[in-house]
């Protein structure tokens, strides 16, 4: 039986300047999701979750909250940018440019602006990138700039434990 290893993320020495990285899932947001993204964040404006209130606006139905299209475009990119940092240093340039409502599908993209050895984390470096977000028609939804710390290759990952017992497969479980 051969052990094969996963998706392991980036480390500094994988980013390269002008990298494009166009992250894998998609992701719909649901009127559940905005609702209870609202709830969560304590988010008391009605234009996100009373219909009749976004009814009422330029929009003609309620908004998805600009802070879940955040979170959700950083959730996105993590695969390809952050799954080996270990700290956000700054969040810069956000623009929200495109409004987004429950049904709409997200996607999006980062690209390497630039990176740096750290001065007082020998293991580590600095890496800064864009990211922006679509929708499924390719409306530029927001943008932003991201500067992070990342590990360097060998350096803060976490370990898959020993199994006490090897991995066996009986014949009566094979197909």
């Amino acid at each position: 039986m051969t052990v094969k290893s996963g998706w392991q993320g980036r480390f500094f020495e994988d980013f390269e300047i002008d990298d494009v990285y166009r992250h894998p899932l998609g992701r719909t947001v649901t009127e559940t999701d905005n609702t209870w993204f609202t709830l969560l964040t304590m988010n008391t404006n009605e234009a996100h979750f009373n219909a009749e209130a976004g009814a009422a606006s330029e929009f003609g139905k309620p908004l998805v909250v600009s802070t879940l299209t955040i979170a959700i475009a950083i959730g996105q990119s993590v695969t390809d940018t952050t799954q080996n940092a270990f700290a956000n240093l700054g969040l810069d340039k956000l623009k929200l440019t495109h409004p987004v409502y429950a049904g709409d599908t997200l996607w999006s993209e980062s690209i390497v602006l630039g990176k740096r050895e750290s001065g007082s984390r020998p293991r580590a470096g600095i890496v800064t990138v864009k990211t922006r977000t679509l929708n499924q028609h390719g409306d530029e939804v927001l943008s932003f700039v991201r500067t992070f710390y990342v590990h360097r290759r060998g350096y803060g990952t976490s370990a898959f434990p020993d199994a006490k017992q090897p991995f066996t497969v009986s014949e009566s479980e094979r197909p």
